[in-house]
């Protein structure tokens, strides 16, 4: 691991502090290597799906972890993961983390970096203001792993930010079943994961994660200070026809699900393609009943998606979709019901929280850029809630949900470096809202 010097000895001060900082740095990545091994594939990624037996046994290594330093682990109703650092009685949450569940067969550091960043952000500060005999922080921070952020056992994406914001109703969140008809509920009651409360109290939120993209790599930047999210809209679509003999059955009287479904994946792509580099669209999962190998398919569920970094396009790409919903209902006879999921125009962050982590990366001697971010992310719901800073670092090639993902261990480092000072700075109260503000912004 190659780890930047000057930064080491601006935060630490001198070759005792630099040590003791490579220290740290050297107890993160062994702690990152061993989380790493939970639900591992054989080609260096992971597969812990939200309530697997991975999942579950990384949660439990992850609250002995949290608990070895002096945190207390709490759940709230939707299986929220929180190690609290209390050291204002009473006092809100600086609440930091990302989410440790992937979606199958994924790579290592997608939100389970972020997680376990955040944990040591907490570690790091916890010794500091114990040292420090006076001075300490205005707010308490709370280390949280959301449960179910991927999404990909359990629809929605991003359940358990959404519960603890309000977006979602707990009761259709714990009531939402996988593909075996399990649900929720069922999945985190037996695991000891459902607690009595709605999680603590937040008054600032910081996340950090991999960009899942090539911006900053291309640019030669470390730190991504994201600014805004794209627009999206997530649609759940159904494709209705009749179940039939794939042989006897005349083609002229076929209602082929799936040929319905086929023409709108391969749509979704050509409107992609009319907006290059602007519009990304996606087909993410594909469920055929009776997919029998001699049955036209009777129904076809799908998830679509579309993001955009201009609204108009979006707008534009949305009206193109209706329209081409109604072809396809002609052209294969066929039925379409369709659902927004979600969606959210270009959606900022606070931009004092910006400016705050730009500072931390000056400061720290650290590459930063401002980024938007792509892909959704537990802070998108948070920061409609309260100011919250999100961060990036490099990932190698863009590679993401993919077991070839890879971000450099002094990116993570560096990462790590930046997100303690913000989560420092934060707990100190340098954004603090007016009073009253609080409670207009909290839950």
């Amino acid at each position: 691991m190659t780890i930047d010097q000057g930064a080491v000895d601006r935060t630490a001060g001198g070759k005792e502090g630099a040590s003791a900082a490579s220290t740290r740095a050297e107890e993160f990545l062994a702690d990152f290597a061993r989380l790493s091994e939970f639900g591992a594939t054989v080609n260096g990624g992971v597969d812990r799906q939200a309530g697997s037996d991975a999942d579950v046994a990384q949660r439990r290594w992850f609250a002995e972890l949290l608990e070895s330093h002096g945190l207390r682990v709490e759940y709230d109703r939707i299986g929220n993961q929180f190690g609290l650092l209390e050291v204002v009685p009473g006092a809100p949450f600086v609440v930091v983390g990302s989410h440790l569940d992937s979606q199958p067969t994924a790579g290592r550091y997608d939100g389970a970096y972020g997680v376990l960043a955040a944990a040591h952000a907490a570690f790091r500060l916890a010794d500091e203001w114990a040292a420090d005999g006076g001075t300490g922080p205005r707010y308490n921070i709370a280390v949280v792993n959301w449960f179910n952020e991927e999404g990909s056992r359990f629809t929605p994406s991003m359940m358990g930010s959404s519960v603890y914001t309000g977006v979602l109703q707990l009761e259709d969140a714990l009531g939402t079943s996988d593909r075996s008809g399990t649900t929720v509920a069922e999945v985190l009651a037996p695991a000891g994961f459902l607690g009595a409360g709605d999680g603590p109290e937040a008054v600032f939120c910081a996340e950090i994660h991999i960009e899942q993209g090539r911006v900053l790599e291309n640019s030669g930047s470390t730190i991504g200070l994201v600014t805004a999210s794209w627009a999206a809209s997530k649609y759940v679509v159904t494709v209705e026809g009749e179940q039939a003999h794939s042989g006897a059955t005349v083609m002229a009287d076929r209602r082929d699900a799936l040929y319905g479904a086929s023409l709108l994946v391969v749509f979704a792509r050509e409107l992609a393609d009319r907006f290059p580099g602007v519009l990304h669209t996606a087909v993410g999962q594909l469920d055929v009943y009776p997919n029998s190998p001699v049955v036209v398919a009777s129904e076809v569920r799908l998830l679509l998606d579309l993001r955009c970094a201009d609204e108009a396009v979006l707008a534009e790409a949305n009206a193109l979709l209706q329209e081409r919903f109604a072809e396809i209902e002609e052209i294969a006879r066929i039925g379409i019901r369709r659902s927004l999921s979600h969606e959210w125009g270009i959606d900022p962050y606070q931009p004092e929280g910006v400016e705050l982590a730009r500072e931390s990366a000056d400061r720290l001697g650290y590459s930063r850029e401002e980024i938007l971010t792509v892909a959704g992310h537990d802070s998108i719901n948070m920061k409609r809630r309260v100011p919250t800073v999100m961060l990036f670092v490099p990932s190698v090639d863009g590679i993401s949900h993919n077991e070839g993902e890879y971000t450099r261990d002094e990116d993570l480092v560096a990462g790590l470096d930046v997100l303690t000072d913000v989560v420092r700075r934060l707990a100190q109260g340098e954004l603090a809202p007016t009073p009253g503000a609080v409670e207009e912004r909290t839950r």
